[in-house]
């Protein structure tokens, strides 16, 4: 966790400068959505791909290509620089010694909005029988 912390404090600059700027969290979802390819981390590896890097000189060679750890950097990476609610990781699996899953979640007028960039529609996931939350 603590390198996808550092990962996603070290993208902030690259999605202030570079990418578009956002004002709801639904609205982060949907715009950034379509430029998002789920690719599973190389066998042995945990891939974990700054926000420069998913979309330059990406690891698999197509922009936007990874898994649900490189889209949490760049969903809490991109809110934090929008100034769109607090955020936390949610990690979800099916024992309690074993995630299998990661994704963002952001408090927005009131509630905690899924953002599961591995999802097709805002604020929907998967059912984990276990989820563990860590406040950013």
């Amino acid at each position: 966790m603590k390198a996808i912390r550092e990962q996603i404090i070290f993208s902030y600059d690259y999605c202030a400068n570079n990418l578009p700027s956002f004002n709801t969290p639904e609205q982060l979802y949907n715009n950034m959505l379509p430029y998002l390819t789920y690719k599973n981390d190389p066998h042995g590896v945990e891939l974990l791909q700054s926000v420069p890097t998913l979309f330059e000189n990406n690891f698999w060679g197509k922009s936007g290509s990874g898994d649900c750890d490189c889209f949490v950097i760049l969903i809490c990476s991109m809110c934090a620089v929008n100034k769109i609610g607090k955020q936390r990781i949610v990690l979800a699996g099916r024992t309690k010694e074993a995630p299998v899953h990661i994704w963002s979640e952001i408090y927005y007028n009131g509630k905690w909005c899924a953002m599961d960039m591995t999802q097709k529609l805002f604020n929907s996931t998967r059912k984990y029988k276990y989820l563990q939350y860590l406040y950013i």
